[in-house]
């Protein structure tokens, strides 16, 4: 009997262990100083670092200045893949955005930030 537990415990483990894991490369993109209008997109890059494909099901900004644009097709483990995220340059001032990332690995979902300024347009 006790053989049985201890054999169900190990394969309860190792089940467990089984799973994708996100390791993004930074969390954070710092656009610094850019001008207006200019070319608001930028990578967040990443790799399955987990043991099965990696999904991501969802990534969302809370404001519509941001579009975030996620991989389409699961990441295998040891692969890597990027988040694009666009910024509506044609707004001058600070940039500091959240952009969620809901993925099968983790019930908790990951927050990127975006940073950075937009310079005033020219001749305004």
């Amino acid at each position: 009997m006790l053989l049985l537990f201890v054999g169900l415990m190990t394969m309860t483990v190792t089940a467990q262990e089984k799973k994708a894991a996100i390791t993004f490369e930074s969390d954070v993109v710092d656009y610094g100083e850019v001008d207006y209008g200019s070319d608001g997109v930028r990578e967040f890059k990443f790799t399955n670092t987990g043991s099965e494909k990696l999904i991501i099901a969802r990534v969302y900004s809370t404001c519509g200045c941001t579009v975030p644009e996620k991989p389409e097709d699961p990441i295998q483990p040891g692969e890597s893949g990027v988040i694009k995220v666009k910024y509506d340059t044609k707004r001058a001032g600070p940039i500091r955005k959240t952009i969620t990332v809901y993925s099968n690995a983790s019930e908790i979902p990951y927050t990127l930030k975006i940073k950075g300024v937009v310079k005033p347009q020219a001749g305004k």
